[in-house]
C-alpha cells in the first residue's frame, strides 16, 4: 500500500478529523474514501477532447426512430385543484 503526504491548513485538519470520526473510520480511510469517490467522478482530459470532435453526432438513425412508438401524452399539474393541501405537505 502506497503513502502519501498531505499538507493541511489548521482547519482543514480538523475538518478531516472530525468527518472521520462521524464516519467511524480513520482519517486516512476517510480521505481515501473522498479520493475515490470524486475522482471516479470526472472524465479523464482524454476523453474530455473529443467534445465536439464527431460532426454527425447525435448518432442517431432517424429511420430507426421513427418506429419507434409515440410518447404519452403529458397532463398539466394543477397544483391547489387536484391536491387542494398540496401547499401544505412536506
Amino acid at each position: 500500500m502506497s503513502k502519501i503526504t498531505l499538507h493541511l491548513d489548521e482547519a482543514t485538519q480538523v475538518f478531516v478529523t472530525e468527518a472521520a470520526k462521524a464516519h467511524g473510520v480513520s482519517k486516512s480511510r476517510w480521505v481515501a474514501d473522498i479520493i475515490r469517490k470524486y475522482a471516479t467522478q470526472e472524465w479523464p482530459r482524454d476523453c474530455l477532447a473529443l467534445a465536439g470532435r464527431f460532426p454527425d453526432f447525435p448518432l442517431r438513425d432517424e429511420e430507426l426512430a421513427a418506429q419507434q412508438p409515440l410518447d404519452m401524452p403529458r397532463h398539466r399539474l394543477l397544483i391547489g385543484k387536484i391536491c387542494p393541501n398540496q401547499n401544505k405537505l412536506g
